[in-house]
């Protein structure tokens, strides 16, 4: 089932609802992803409600664990899950990627783990965002929880603004800048306030002082668009945006794509660059996602997506290394994720250093 296909399937729904300062003392706030990192969480895949091919979850976890194995050769990994799941894990990852005995449903950590928030003073929280499983649309029984069996464990404060949404659903620069998709935060399936209301809310939730709103699509993939597949801050008003070679009108997508291109780069304070999708990827069928920004950025690299197009391949590292410098790039056959509808990002969370 991909993410985008979700919609038409009825799943039934049970839980519960260095770069820069990341914010002055006493003001909570996410740092940017490029900011040192202490370690990396992930989420082990086991939901058979979600995963009714055996064969394909087997290989979404192999996927999961050829990440985590990338990423821990940087930085350190947790990965989470169920100790009945121990047992298989260790036998895919490396023996000093950690295994923490927390239930999960799916992958998504950077939806339904924890945020992490710094105060510019030294105290680190974790941000809840009320994970609902992007509004409605996926059993979450334990991915609703994880972020508060997290904070628990870590001994840090649980900050809960009402806000419900998750984290793939914004990228912010780490020093005041938000940009979203209305169709994944003013919606009823998440949030019943006013655009206003939600924007203060954000805010407050990140750390922010602005937020840059393109509307998006509502109701057509599970996530109603998430803006971290299409555009991500890679500095201080810095943009990599993903762009089709041409724009197709017929397609929402593309629409909706250059909507949001149209806006950053109408903004006097952002300077935008464009990487182009891949024209002939190894996965061709409609739902597939194939996105060069969703990648991740961890301690000294930056972990992206690589999907058989030669060419865009090339060019997607190559602009990846002239906005990350000093990082080695590396790219992942991650077809699964694709064909879920997501990426390396959308599999990953951080925990900054405080």
């Amino acid at each position: 089932m991909t993410r985008r296909a979700a919609l038409a399937s009825g799943v039934a729904v049970a839980g519960v609802a260095a770069a820069g300062p990341s914010g002055a003392a006493g003001r909570f706030a996410v740092p940017a992803e490029e900011a040192r990192h202490l370690r990396t969480f992930m989420q082990w895949p086991v939901s058979r409600a979600v995963y009714d091919d055996p064969v394909f979850l087997r290989m979404t976890q192999d996927t999961i664990a050829q990440i985590a194995n990338t990423i821990n050769a940087f930085e350190p990994v947790v990965m989470l899950a169920d100790v009945a799941y121990h047992p298989d894990i260790q036998r895919k990852v490396s023996a000093d990627v950690e295994i923490w005995d927390i239930a999960t449903d799916d992958l998504w950590c950077r939806d339904a783990g924890p945020l992490f928030v710094n105060d510019g003073a030294g105290a680190q929280a974790i941000r809840h965002l009320n994970f609902n499983g992007w509004g409605g649309k996926q059993s979450h029984r334990n991915d609703g929880r994880i972020a508060a069996k997290i904070a628990a464990r870590l001994g840090l404060d649980l900050l809960d603004n009402g806000l419900v949404g998750e984290a793939g659903g914004v990228d912010q620069d780490g020093h005041g800048v938000l940009i979203a998709h209305e169709s994944s935060w003013i919606n009823p399936n998440r949030n019943p306030q006013n655009k206003a209301m939600i924007t203060a809310l954000l805010n407050a939730a990140f750390g922010t002082d602005r937020v840059i709103w393109a509307p998006g699509i509502a109701g057509q993939d599970i996530t109603d668009y998430h803006i971290d597949s299409l555009a991500r801050f890679t500095g201080p008003g810095r943009v990599l945006i993903q762009m089709p070679g041409a724009v197709d009108d017929r397609d929402p997508w593309s629409r909706a794509a250059q909507e949001t291109f149209d806006i950053l780069r109408a903004d006097p304070a952002l300077s935008v660059d464009v990487i182009t999708e891949p024209r002939r990827p190894r996965v061709r069928h409609a739902d597939f996602v194939a996105s060069y920004a969703n990648y991740y950025v961890c301690n000294g690299a930056v972990i992206c997506a690589a999907f058989g197009d030669e060419d865009a391949d090339a060019a997607a590292m190559a602009a990846l290394a002239r906005h990350y410098p000093g990082r080695e790039i590396i790219a992942l056959n991650v077809d699964p994720l694709g064909e879920l509808g997501g990426g390396i990002h959308c599999a990953t969370q951080q925990q900054p250093l405080p």
